[in-house]
């Protein structure tokens, strides 16, 4: 019986020491912090990676070891048979099983999306491509196909007038199909009731409000003097006067490092030509900012249908009620462009 006991303990010390490495070693490469940083790291899985691209993308932020047990578990677990899209957030103190569960699952982090104010589907669809995984060719295609567009409700001409330039907490790799539900979503909440009220006392579409903010975007950054101008422009609007607004001029020449607008520009023949054409043109000039959209529902009343930039480069701008005087106005300010060389 004594016999037994020795040999009982003579082998349980090295199954205890066995054991107790083994835990160490899964402790290590399992259990210990992922990271090889003492900030966050953020990893992006798109659709055309392998499970080759995610562990050299997973190496960058990672101690060796660490991401060595990480393949084990996806071997495992047959993570690298279904590779799940994402923006993933490794923090400090993560360690390697955890990492594996938020890929594993798709446990991915959402990030904060500002929608740029643009001039063009181009460079909006540039920038979102930036900040999502969609890409910015089929994103621009989509907003410059009649057929995508109408199911939203719009057209090529207009669908820029769906996007509100506020900030969205959103995932990286929304769909597309998704990221235009969202806009839409958006902004149905933001034209309230109280802002369709304004809209409607004035004359307006929603969509024709957006159009008209884009210019006045355009022609001041001044957010002070927007309610002015959007009443003067209404002014013309009400009276069927051409709004001869400039920057209609720039986006129907695509040109948008004019600094002044000579008489041969004004015969582009487009429908985004305000001296041409009566009326708002058919959809925005950029994505509208909501102080314009604001400033046009809360424009300034008065009886000003005449307006030119200040000659002293102020940014701001001087109002006339008739013609005469802006022919005032705009010899002052192309004698100060002329001394200034700016041509």
């Amino acid at each position: 019986m004594q016999e037994n006991k020795k040999k009982a303990k003579y082998y349980l010390w090295p199954a205890a020491t066995s054991a107790f490495i083994i835990a160490g070693i899964v402790f290590y490469y399992f259990f210990c912090t992922f990271s090889n940083s003492s900030e966050d790291k953020i990893v992006y899985i798109d659709t055309d990676d392998t499970p080759d691209s995610v562990y050299t993308k997973l190496k960058e932020v990672s101690n060796s070891c660490q991401l060595t047990g990480f393949r084990t578990l996806a071997r495992h677990y047959g993570y690298e048979k279904r590779i799940r899209t994402g923006r993933y957030v490794i923090k400090p103190d993560m360690s390697t099983f955890t990492v594996f569960r938020h890929l594993k699952n798709g446990q991915q982090e959402p990030l904060m999306l500002t929608i740029p104010e643009t001039r063009t589907i181009e460079q909006l669809a540039g920038k979102l491509s930036q900040k999502l995984m969609l890409d910015s060719l089929e994103l621009a295609q989509a907003l410059t196909s009649e057929d995508f567009c109408k199911k939203y409700g719009y057209d090529t001409a207009s669908v820029t007038a769906l996007f509100i330039p506020n900030t969205y907490e959103v995932y990286w790799d929304m769909t597309l199909e998704k990221f235009m539900q969202r806009m839409q979503k958006e902004h149905e909440n933001f034209w309230t009731e109280d802002r369709k009220q304004k809209a409607k006392k004035i004359g307006l579409t929603p969509n024709e409000v957006t159009t008209l903010a884009s210019i006045i975007d355009e022609e001041t950054a001044n957010t002070a003097e927007k309610p002015m101008i959007a009443g003067m422009y209404l002014n013309r609007l009400k009276t069927g006067m051409p709004l001869q607004a400039d920057p209609t001029v720039k986006f129907a020449l695509k040109d948008f490092a004019l600094k002044r607008i000579y008489h041969n520009h004004l015969s582009v023949e487009s429908p985004y030509n305000t001296y041409t054409h009566i009326g708002l043109p058919p959809g925005p000039i950029k994505v509208a900012s909501i102080k314009g959209i604001d400033a046009v529902l809360n424009r300034k009343v008065h009886g000003y249908l005449y307006m030119c930039a200040n000659s002293n480069f102020s940014g701001t701008h001087v109002f006339a009620n008739n013609y005469q005087e802006h022919l005032h106005n705009a010899a002052l300010y192309a004698k100060a462009l002329n001394e200034r060389g700016i041509k």
